[in-house]
């Protein structure tokens, strides 16, 4: 099995990208959903489905309820899910309170490994490992070509890049009128505010990579 893509091309005539085509990620409308996961899981481990669908069903609940402690989520093999937010922006530092907060988001990095890709010499003329760093989850996926017309692209809101969504050629890199946006690493937002991080942390997966920027 493998990930289907399809080529658009990017007709945004204000972008550096214009003209040029890129491989864009179709989906089908099915979601894998948590009966379908207990099923996969119980194949995998010496667990019964229904004691699997118990935990799977009360994940949702407590990670909600560490986010209202203000606590990030790390699941192992998976990533970090955190807490971010919008805040209206204020022209006095005394007026940006947490009245000044708007909409909420959960905001996900995956976790992240280094993969040996062969070796090279360093300045020294010693041998050393090249290597690059892989999201876990997503480090093994194939590609396929695809002509299913059934398959559509689906936009990955706030992305940049050459587009996997159906922004393709990435040039939009978009403005948040009159606010910013917390807990991510994304810097824009020409009116009325700018978009400021608060959370994009480096090393191994906890900063934003945007499940939902919003």
């Amino acid at each position: 099995m493998s990930q289907k893509f399809t080529k658009l091309q990017n007709n945004n005539s204000d972008s550096t990208a214009y003209g040029k085509w890129f491989a864009t990620a179709v989906y089908d409308q099915h979601f894998i959903e948590t009966e379908e996961l207990a099923n996969y899981i119980q194949q995998q481990a010496s667990v019964k489905k229904s004691d699997i669908k118990a935990v799977l069903d009360e994940l949702g609940g407590a990670m909600k309820h560490y986010f209202e402690l203000g606590q990030k989520v790390k699941l192992e093999g998976i990533g970090i899910f955190k807490v971010g937010f919008s805040s209206i922006g204020t022209v006095e530092k005394e007026n940006c309170g947490a009245a000044t907060i708007t909409t909420r988001r959960v905001l996900f990095q995956p976790e992240t490994e280094r993969v040996v890709v062969g070796q090279t010499t360093n300045k020294q003329g010693k041998v050393v490992q090249k290597y690059v760093i892989a999201k876990t989850l997503v480090k093994d996926v194939l590609f396929e070509e695809t002509y299913d017309t059934n398959l559509k692209p689906e936009s990955e809101s706030g992305s940049e890049g050459s587009g996997s969504g159906s922004t393709t050629g990435g040039s939009t890199g978009g403005s948040t009128s009159g606010g910013s946006t917390s807990g991510g690493s994304t810097t824009g937002g020409s009116t009325g505010g700018s978009t400021t991080p608060s959370g994009g942390e480096g090393g191994n997966g906890d900063g934003d990579d945007g499940l939902d920027k919003g």
